[in-house]
């Protein structure tokens, strides 16, 4: 539990270092919009966590962490997600393909045959998996389920694997 006192002097060093903390978020971000985002999410987290704030220790120090690795998790969601970012006018980079590929993905399978695939899970997998893709988060989804979060997280992952291996063999049958 935070005291007030404390609570006070996280706001005071907060306030004191907002400039420098600014500048680190644009230096690390490129574009002010961005820099604002992320100065916001640092803050927000300081506030939230100055529980974990050691009295007497370098506030700075602590403060520039929390933003950096905060900026390296979003990062790593778009790498993970596919995102491109592209700063240049126009957004020329991503502008000038000389070549269009067709996605003939939506060819392939129909709705109702993943429908199918999903449907012939076992209960114990097809639930958690459904939760999970209706945007449940997976504590959320072991409450409801009166399971572990592992065996939930575990049970996602094979769903998924069995998906897989489901979509693979149908798409090589037609092959």
């Amino acid at each position: 539990m935070i005291t007030l006192a404390l609570q006070g002097q996280i706001y005071e060093q907060l306030d004191s270092i907002s400039q420098s903390l600014r500048a680190f978020s644009l230096k690390l971000t490129g574009n002010s919009v961005d820099a604002e985002d992320l100065y916001q999410d640092t803050a927000l987290r300081i506030i939230n966590n100055a529980d974990k704030y050691r009295p007497n220790t370098n506030f700075k120090a602590w403060a520039v962490t929390i933003m950096r690795n905060i900026f390296i998790n979003n990062y790593r969601k778009r790498v993970r997600r596919g995102v491109l970012l592209d700063q240049t006018p126009n957004n020329y980079y991503i502008n000038s393909g000389e070549s269009i590929v067709d996605n003939d993905g939506e060819h392939d399978v129909s709705f109702n045959e993943l429908m199918k695939m999903v449907d012939s899970l076992p209960d114990d997998f097809r639930v958690p998996f459904w939760m999970a893709y209706e945007g449940y988060k997976y504590d959320e989804i072991a409450e409801e389920l009166g399971a572990p979060l592992g065996t939930i997280k575990s049970r996602i992952f094979f769903a998924r694997k069995k998906l897989q291996r489901m979509y693979t063999d149908m798409y090589q049958e037609r092959a």
